[in-house]
Formats: structure tokens, sequence, C-alpha cells
């Protein structure tokens, strides 16, 4: 069987990136994009900022603290969509099969190439320097035989790094990787499986199949694969993606009308960030409610328009909340939103998304 040369392409801080190449001013400063009020969260970071712990999805009043010169830059979604686009004009002379998994990343199935050239990291070289050259941006490149490790090898050398995991070395790669920068685990997925002794690949594949199945349930057999350098998924060239969501399971059940409020409102920031991460667009807006007995209900409503913004989404979550009944004795243990029914009629969205074990907290 022959063996897949499959890269993935992590455009590096791409939001703050392209701000800064578009605003000199910006260049070598530390700045988040976002929104800048009491309860803006960070989109992207920059690397100077980074460098202080900022990072993605972190309120704007926290990075701040953490980094006092802070410059917040709202986002300007349509451009870094325009770009996204060159970006992929630029893969498709090496290939049309092509997984976006947002705006900044996709991978690239080269096995049989446009231009003939017999090595993927090659390839990955062109691309590197054509973005550099073309569109003035850097971007991190990962390459090997399969997903779960091209993507792995994007984030071994960010930012505007190069890293090529070879079949014959995968396995001792992965023994020494950590747990935590497995594909798909996340805090309290490692925290599990820190309390069964599992620190690294190493430690994951000393682990038998039943006994992932029984802790993880279908994403047992996915680590054992990945333990193991198995990833038999393809690169998916196409798939109308049909919804944007997120969801939170709260340590405790709420049930005052302010708690939940609240917790709306962080719904609807999450929401948003994840809709300009993915560049989709949507008409219906779902707001999903279980309660402590684990009854769950649904409501929704479509609007004559996409649903982009806070301003758009938030007084719409709040009408659909006034429908369900919340209180002392009827609290809830989960609150999650959703934007689907897309608004235009094809929206090139991956097929499979990152892996989420559990929801990450906002």
């Amino acid at each position: 069987m022959e063996q897949r040369k499959i890269i993935h392409i992590d455009m590096d801080a791409f939001f703050a990136s392209v701000e800064q190449r578009d605003h000199p001013e910006l260049r070598g400063q530390a700045i988040a994009v976002g929104y800048d009020g009491p309860r803006g969260v960070v989109s992207t970071a920059s690397y100077e900022a980074r460098k202080y712990g900022v990072h993605s999805a972190m309120p704007i009043v926290t990075a701040k603290r953490k980094c006092p010169h802070l410059i917040v830059v709202p986002g300007h979604y349509h451009v870094y969509k325009e770009v996204s686009a060159q970006i992929h004009e630029i893969f498709h002379d090496y290939t049309d099969i092509i997984e976006p998994l947002s705006l900044d990343e996709a991978f690239l199935d080269v096995t049989h190439n446009k231009k003939d050239i017999p090595l993927a990291v090659d390839i990955a070289k062109e691309v590197k320097q054509r973005i550099r050259e073309q569109l003035h941006l850097t971007a991190s490149a990962g390459i090997s035989y399969n997903k779960f490790l091209a993507k792995i090898a994007s984030d071994y050398r960010k930012p505007d790094g190069i890293c090529t995991i070879h079949p014959d070395v995968a396995l001792s790669f992965i023994d020494k990787l950590k747990i935590e920068n497995f594909w798909g685990v996340g805090p309290k997925t490692a925290q599990q499986m820190h309390y069964m002794g599992i620190f690294t690949g190493a430690d994951l594949r000393q682990v038998s199949l039943k006994h992932l199945q029984e802790v993880f349930g279908k994403m047992g057999p996915v680590l054992y694969n990945f333990a193991r350098g198995i990833d038999h998924r393809p690169v998916e060239t196409y798939h109308e993606r049909k919804s944007v969501g997120c969801e939170q399971t709260f340590l405790k059940d709420i049930h005052e009308p302010a708690a939940v409020t609240i917790e709306l409102y962080h719904a609807v920031l999450e929401l948003v960030r994840r809709l300009e991460k993915d560049g989709f667009e949507g008409k219906t807006l779902t707001l999903k409610i279980k309660f402590a007995d684990f009854q769950q209900v649904t409501r929704s409503l479509t609007h004559d328009k996409a649903l982009l913004s806070k301003d758009d989404i938030l007084p719409l979550a709040k009408l659909l909340l006034k429908e369900v009944e919340i209180n002392a004795s009827h609290p809830i243990r989960l609150l999650g939103l959703s934007v689907s029914n897309p608004a235009s009629a094809r929206q090139q969205q991956p097929l499979w998304r990152q892996l989420e074990i559990e929801f990450k907290p906002w």
C-alpha cells in the first residue's frame, strides 16, 4: 500500500498577523484581536503578546492584566476570509485534495501532486515561501503519513517552522509526546489520564483497547490507534457544514436568573469566536438546555440575515431563554448555543473537526 504524504499548514497567529501586516504601526507590538469591552475575549494574540501568557479565548481584562501594554484591535473578518481564499489558491497549485479546518489551517494530501514533486517537505517549503512572498505572512507546516502526526508536527516548531515525522521514527516521537499534546485531549481528559498513570504516548500504548473503551467510550479506539501512529482518516475535500455551536456543563446546577444570564452571555461570546474562526454564516439560532434531571429542551428561531456578531445573537438568545422555565426546583446543568441554516448555498468546511473529548471551559 502506497504511503500517504500529508501536509498540515497552520498560519501563525493569523488574525493578529494580518492586522500587523496591514497596519505597520502594530508590527512588533503586543496585540490581541477581539472586542475591547468588559466581557470581551481574545480571538487571536500576536506572538509578542503570547510571551506574556495572552492566548485565544482569554478574557480581555485578564489579558490586559498579564500584558499592561496590550493593544486590542477589533477584528476584520471579511479581510481574513479574503486572505484565507488567497492562501487556498496557493494550495491548489499543488493539489486539489484540501481539507480546511478553519480559516487559518488545512490539510493537503500531496501523495500525487500537480507538480510531481517527490518529497512532501519540498512542497511545504514552497508553500511557506509563497505565502511569505505573496501575502507577507508566515505559516508553520507539519508533514507525515497521516493527519494526526501532520497536525502535531505543525505545532512542533511554531512559529514559521517546519517539521517532518517519518514513519520510521513515528513511534519514538509519540513515545516522548506529552499526553496533553495529543490531538483532541483536553484538560479534563489529561487529568483523567494522569490519574491512570498516563503521561506520555509510551504510557498510553501500554493501556489495553478494552480499558480505554471502558473509560473514554468511543474515543477509546481513537486514542489506542493514535498511540500507535495509526490514523486512516482521509483528507476530506468538501463537506457542507451544517452548524457551529458550543455548550457548557456547569460544575454546580444553576437557576438564579442573573447566573443563567451571565452564562448565556459567555456562551454567546464563545459562539461568536467559533463562528469567526470557522468563517461560518447561518441564520438559525438554537438554544439547548439540559436540566439537573437530564431532561433536555431546545428552542430555535430563524433570522432574515446571517448571525455573526454578539449584537446579532445576544438579543435572540435572550428571547429563546425566556421560553424556558428555570427555577430552584428545576435548575439546569448545561447550556448550549448553535447557529445553523447556512446563509450561502454551499459553505465548504471540513467533514472532521478537531476532536474534543470534553468541552474546554470558556
